[in-house]
């Protein structure tokens, strides 16, 4: 059994939440942070949810390959959008999925939504950012706490819609008991540090609270100027 939260704000200076998060049947969680000209980026997160859902429905099982397959199907429908509606031109989501497969974890990922582990009191990021600032960090041009506030700190350098080659991260690691994963969209991330995301995560755990909730409003007290979005996943809870 999994306890699942899910939340998703607005925040406090967007006209619109171009985030999207899902959680399907079989334990899957999507979380999509859609780019693009006015209501564009909602279309494309929107569109990404709803062509996974279509691709692994019919599936008893699957793996990360599968949650790959996915999401380049999602990519071609969403560049068939565009070409079909020019207005929707220069749009596109990340895409963050995760499920759980018997004693396994699997997920599948592109641009800088993230996947975390909380594992025995300790909070570890699973995916890489698609990003300009996870690449200056990689290569020690600044460093993590300088990233958290660079002017180019938006910039992606993949996401799904944008071009026919896409490549897309996966992997697989074991379950424990009592994990707790993390999706979330970068509104959240963006204002809250690693460190503090572990101990708010854990505080609202601690307290029976709702942890996506939490965690999205800790985020607008933080400052943050974005959509915001989470789900939090408690293994056998």
């Amino acid at each position: 059994m999994t306890r699942v939260y899910l939340a998703t704000d607005i925040g406090p200076s967007r006209e619109m939440n171009e985030d999207a998060v899902a959680v399907l049947d079989r334990e899957t969680y999507i979380v999509a942070d859609g780019m693009g000209g006015y209501t564009s980026g909602e279309v494309a997160s929107h569109m990404l949810v709803a062509s996974v859902r279509e691709t692994l429905e019919s599936q008893e099982h699957f793996s990360a390959t599968e949650l790959k397959k996915a999401l380049l199907c999602a990519n071609e429908e969403i560049l068939q959008a565009v070409r079909t509606h020019p207005a929707y031109a220069g749009m596109g989501t990340t895409a963050t999925i995760c499920h759980r497969e018997g004693e396994e974890f699997a997920w599948a990922h592109v641009g800088d939504s993230r996947l975390y582990l909380l594992r025995d009191g300790k909070l570890q990021q699973i995916t890489r950012d698609h990003s300009l600032v996870s690449e200056l960090v990689a290569n020690g041009s600044i460093t993590p706490e300088e990233a958290m506030t660079h002017p180019k700190r938006n910039v992606i350098t993949r996401a799904v819609g944008v071009a026919e080659e896409l490549m897309v991260d996966e992997g697989i690691f074991r379950a424990k008991l009592k994990d707790v994963l993390l999706l979330a969209s970068d509104g959240l991330t963006s204002v809250l540090p690693d460190p503090d995301l572990c101990a708010l995560l854990l505080h609202a755990l601690s307290n029976e609270e709702d942890a996506a909730r939490y965690l999205v409003d800790k985020a607008i007290e933080a400052g943050s100027h974005d959509n915001i979005s989470a789900i939090v996943a408690i293994y056998n809870a």
